[in-house]
């Protein structure tokens, strides 16, 4: 079979959807011909930790390691939790940070570009440069964030005769925190320089989102593929589940000072207010990091004795949660940055084949898989009236006793159909 070095920062056990994708990648390659290879960092500085990815990793699968110098540790000696929600990209509206939070993200934007992973970029080039050679490998491919890992591809590119895939798991410079950093014209520059050279010295590149390939297309002529995050699930999955006795609106993952949507809960608060049934009725599960906005705006509005904040769970959990839920939230942060941000829990959503409820800016990608699959509604944060009516709507099938799982078609998400099109793609580049 043909070896494919694989370049990544997250790996198990590491928690959280980066980590998923080439996880599942690595997982089904085999199955299309192609040996894969993991390079990741020895000693990572990772937000979230989830050791029950580590029982995924395939056996016999090469994977290499390198000590990586990250500032992050030494900045967590004096602002721990600071650091660690910076590195999440969790960034607080600019009138609640504090000096100390300023100063981190002014260093973080113009320090050290493109990201804190920087420092690893010269050590791996020399490394992986001489296995590259010896092991007689001739493809490679880096995915970011870190974006820093775009740029030990570029620097093997120049250096060796090989084939290099840039794969964007998000946006680069349009990435909806990008603003928020603090950065000087210089530094911005900066960002901007090197987007651009890799996007133009890659010879494939593989985005997450249709929006994030439109960005890029008018930056490069090179070959852009839409490759998104998908589910790696069994099918027929809702004839052994149980679900929630009560009527559960659940979201899984964090939700940003931003990714707060005031019109849905005053929505569900009206819901309670003018339905008595409906507030004997009601859970509001929140499962990740919720900043204290959203949660002072839950409880503005009256559903405080209906909020369940379970805090971080492992991925088992969260599948377990997806699936028993009457009505799984998809929240994106309201701007022009973010409509190219199709969140990973979207496909775990489907595989839970659960009604989705997905508020997010305009022209949203995640509209387009909803319509495709037939597995839920996307609104617009304003439009609280037809909020209403949709969670009504789904009301109405627990209170009728009907599961309402969704029927359309899904497969196309599944992750090994995804990684056949990577596979294809890793053959004719």
């Amino acid at each position: 079979m043909e070896k494919v070095l694989i370049i990544t920062y997250y790996w198990p056990p590491a928690g959280g959807p980066g980590v998923q994708r080439w996880l599942k990648f690595v997982k089904y390659l085999r199955d299309f011909g192609i040996e894969p290879v993991v390079y990741i960092p020895e000693n990572p500085n990772y937000p979230m930790l989830d050791k029950s990815f580590v029982n995924e990793i395939p056996q016999g699968i090469t994977i290499l390691k390198k000590p990586i110098f990250e500032p992050y540790q030494l900045a967590g000696i004096f602002a721990k939790n600071q650091t660690k929600t910076i590195s999440k990209g969790i960034i607080a509206a600019e009138k609640n940070q504090s000096l100390l939070q300023k100063s981190l993200l002014f260093i973080r934007g113009n320090l050290f570009i493109p990201d804190a992973r920087k420092f690893w970029i010269k050590p791996s080039v020399k490394f992986l440069k001489n296995y590259l050679e010896e092991e007689g490998i001739k493809k490679i491919i880096t995915t970011g964030p870190p974006h820093s890992l775009h740029l030990i591809g570029l620097k093997l590119k120049q250096e060796l005769d090989l084939k290099w895939i840039a794969d964007f798991r998000d946006p680069w410079t349009q990435i909806g925190y990008h603003r928020k950093l603090k950065l000087t014209e210089a530094s911005k520059q900066k960002h901007e320089n090197l987007e651009r050279e890799v996007l133009n010295s890659a010879d494939q590149i593989i985005t997450t989102s249709f929006t994030t390939k439109a960005e890029f297309s008018e930056k490069t002529s090179k070959s852009i593929n839409v490759i998104t995050n998908g589910f790696d699930g069994i099918e027929n999955l809702e004839e052994n589940i149980e679900l929630d006795n009560k009527f559960s609106i659940s979201h899984i993952g964090s939700l940003l000072s931003e990714r707060n949507p005031e019109n849905l809960w005053l929505a569900i608060a009206e819901l309670v207010q003018d339905n008595s049934d409906f507030a004997g009725d009601l859970e509001l599960k929140l499962a990740g990091t919720i900043s204290e906005e959203v949660i002072a705006s839950i409880k503005s509005v009256g559903l405080g004795e209906k909020l369940q904040l379970l805090g971080y769970i492992d991925h088992k959990q969260a599948i377990a949660l997806q699936q028993k839920s009457r009505l799984l939230l998809l929240i994106e942060i309201d701007s022009e940055e973010t409509r190219g941000i199709i969140p990973g829990k979207l496909f775990e959503y489907l595989m839970a084949k659960r009604p989705i409820l997905a508020i997010g800016p305009e022209k949203w990608d995640v509209e387009q898989i909803l319509k495709e699959t037939g597995a839920g509604e996307y609104f617009q944060y304003l439009e609280k009236k037809q909020l209403k009516s949709i969670i009504l709507a789904n009301y109405g099938y627990y209170k009728n006793r009907e599961s309402n799982f969704v029927k359309g078609d899904i497969q196309q998400y599944h992750r090994k159909n995804l990684t056949k099109k990577l596979a294809n793609l890793l053959k004719t580049v």
